[in-house]
């Protein structure tokens, strides 16, 4: 099993810089994407940014420019830098994997349970 633990969000005021963190940990025996994607209320959940192992990255058109994803490898963490906050991009946040386990042959997608970005004056 994989776990990942978000970490980071809070409340931020328009304009403003926020980062956050995911952490992966459990029996891992490969990681492969790692990204974050984000639901606001009412709305469905929708990607923000992925990261590949080899560090290529894919960005939402609504964030790129604002927004910078990356990675530790060796510490299977994935990161969101967040930039020039808009009061949009209020949501919860939710850091997704893709993971190999310890004495599995499958691939499987994993989720956090999600951090509270609120952008608000």
């Amino acid at each position: 099993q994989v776990q990942l633990v978000e970490s980071g969000g809070g409340l931020v005021q328009p304009g403003g810089p926020l980062r956050l963190s995911c952490a992966a940990s459990g029996n891992i025996l490969n990681m492969y994407d790692m990204g974050w994607y984000r639901q606001a209320p009412g709305k469905e959940r929708e990607l923000v940014a992925t990261i590949t192992g080899g560090g290529g990255t894919n960005v939402s058109g609504s964030v790129k420019g604002r927004f910078t994803i990356a990675r530790d490898n060796a510490k299977n963490t994935v990161y969101l830098q967040m930039n020039s906050l808009k009061p949009e991009d209020t949501a919860v946040y939710f850091c997704n994997a893709k993971a190999q386990a310890y004495r599995s042959s499958v691939v499987v997608t994993y989720w956090g349970k999600g951090t509270l970005v609120t952008v608000s004056s």
